[in-house]
């Protein structure tokens, strides 16, 4: 416990000093980390601009490629140039410090005019900067008498003309045996106002020189490297993405022979994300497209079968009875009346075909001209209510209204509208339990007046609401026009609210069948 306490005691102090440190690191580094949310942000917004776009992927790749091929060539050149290079003596060195001495010294005795002739300092000079070099200094009048000179050099006079021409000719270095020759360097300076020449001269130091012989072979072998590496990195880094270019061609001609269920993978946010979304919209509306072709065919044979048997039926019916009127094959006259008249009302039925197809036709066409007037729905609703009350009385249907005051406005065609609500009103009487009621509701939704027409009846599948609107859709399977109308009754009017943007539609629950109408309020 003793030990614990002293201890404690001992690193405390040091806790309290070691605080402002801990404070100051913090205050320093606290830019760093201010700093580093943008830049955390920069590069997510620098990688996901990268990743959209295949152009800076390329120029990416393309950079790194290059950086990696110019350092690589620039190892194998400096290895090449290391490998090939050769040893040589020179003796530039030597003649540059020789001539660095004798310059030197020059421009010493010119820069101090106190230097007397027989003043220790000129000589002290010279000692100093000759050293344990292998080179003269002299320093001689313009006789050529020698009044200064350095440790090893011997002469008292020097032949100034000799020297002269020595150095301004060639500058030799070696002889044809290959032995260094001597270097000399004067330059002109002052001593005690005394004109003075230094000299400088001696046998240059040798020096080895490591040369390397960069030649053709090299250079060449260099670009070589260069253009082996760019390429194979480039095909390394770039695999990828051709493997996937080589995958969207694929899946393109997999869809060319008409798999159109065929989907290609869309893999990053590239253009080529983009392009193979394009070849997968393209292959789903060319399938939808084919499959509507289809069913516009279907549907026309079926058009075609259907407007046969439907005109057929009661012109067999009026064909039948006119031939045995004219057969004059009946009891008596109340018999051939009988005979005219259903031949009559079957012509009636078979106009009323021909004309609700003729309607349909130049509707679904949009081949007819809407008048469009502000119509008041109400008004409408009663009226047609009203035409239809002995009907509903011969079914023994009855009418039940719930019309609001409030006035429902709509900018309509209403004679085409009209239609509409006659259809469905008549739909239901004919499809209606026997008595019972028809119920007609009119309300506001939002910006829509909304009329329903209920009835009970026998119910209607879920799955065969939709078709309730398919032009000569019976749920009779047998097609029987005895309970039912042409069939085009409920397909003229979705085609008329169609063309007013409104929505029509049907539900059911159990018996009670309601179809709804919505229309844009004016």
């Amino acid at each position: 416990m003793k030990i614990r306490f002293s201890l404690f005691w001992l690193v405390k102090p040091l806790i309290w000093l070691m605080k402002p440190v801990f404070w100051l690191m913090k205050k320093l580094f606290w830019p760093i980390k201010q700093l580093s949310g943008p830049l955390k942000k920069a590069s997510r917004a620098i990688r996901s601009r990268i990743e959209a776009s295949i152009r800076m992927q390329m120029i990416l790749t393309f950079t790194i490629c290059l950086l990696l091929s110019m350092l690589i060539s620039s190892v194998t050149s400096a290895f090449l140039a290391d490998y090939t290079k050769k040893a040589r003596i020179e003796y530039t060195r030597g003649q540059y410090q020789i001539d660095e001495a004798a310059r030197y010294i020059a421009e010493r005795l010119a820069e101090d005019p106190s230097l007397r002739s027989d003043d220790k300092t000129v000589q002290e000079i010279i000692d100093d900067t000759v050293g344990e070099h292998n080179y003269k200094i002299i320093i001689a009048d313009v006789d050529g008498k020698v009044l200064y000179k350095s440790k090893n050099a011997q002469e008292t006079q020097i032949d100034l003309y000799s020297l002269i021409k020595k150095v301004m000719g060639p500058a030799a270095v070696q002889d044809n045996r290959g032995q260094p020759l001597e270097y000399s360097s004067f330059y002109p300076s002052q001593v005690d106002q005394t004109e003075v020449y230094v000299i400088g001269t001696g046998v240059p130091e040798a020096n080895i020189v490591y040369r390397s012989n960069v030649d053709l072979l090299v250079m060449l072998a260099a670009v070589i490297v260069f253009v082996g590496v760019f390429g194979i990195s480039f095909q390394m880094l770039t695999r990828k993405k051709m493997k996937y270019i080589e995958e969207l061609a694929a899946g393109l001609r997999v869809i060319s022979t008409g798999n159109l269920d065929f989907r290609v993978v869309s893999k990053g946010s590239d253009e080529l994300a983009s392009f193979a979304d394009n070849i997968n919209s393209m292959a789903e509306e060319l399938k939808c497209k084919i499959e509507e072709e289809r069913k516009a065919e279907k549907t026309k044979n079926e058009l075609i079968t259907n407007i046969s048997h439907d005109l057929r039926t009661p012109l067999t019916s009026i064909m039948g009875y006119l031939k045995l009127v004219g057969d004059k094959k009946y009891e008596d006259d109340k018999q051939l009346e009988d005979y005219i008249n259903i031949a009559y009302g079957k012509s009636e039925k078979l106009k009323t075909l021909i004309d609700d197809l003729f309607e349909y036709t130049k509707i679904s066409n949009q081949g007819i001209r809407l008048n469009i007037t502000d119509v008041n729905i109400n008004e409408l609703m009663e009226q047609l209510i009203e035409e239809l009350v002995p009907a509903g009385e011969e079914n023994g249907l009855e009418f039940v209204k719930q019309i609001p005051h409030e006035k429902m406005i709509v900018r309509v065609d209403a004679d085409l509208i009209a239609r509409v609500f006659e259809n469905l009103l008549m739909n239901a009487v004919r499809y209606s339990y026997k008595p019972g009621k028809i119920l007609v509701r009119i309300y506001r939704q939002q910006d829509k007046a909304l009329l329903c027409i209920e009835n009970n009846g026998d119910p209607i599948p879920l799955e065969e609401l939709p078709n309730l609107f398919n032009r000569f859709y019976r749920l009779e399977k047998s097609r029987s026009s005895g309970t039912g109308g042409s069939g085009l009754g409920l397909a003229i009017a979705k085609n008329i609210v169609d063309l007013h943007h409104g929505d029509i539609w049907a539900e059911c629950e159990e018996n009670r069948i309601k179809f709804f109408v919505g229309l844009p309020l004016g």
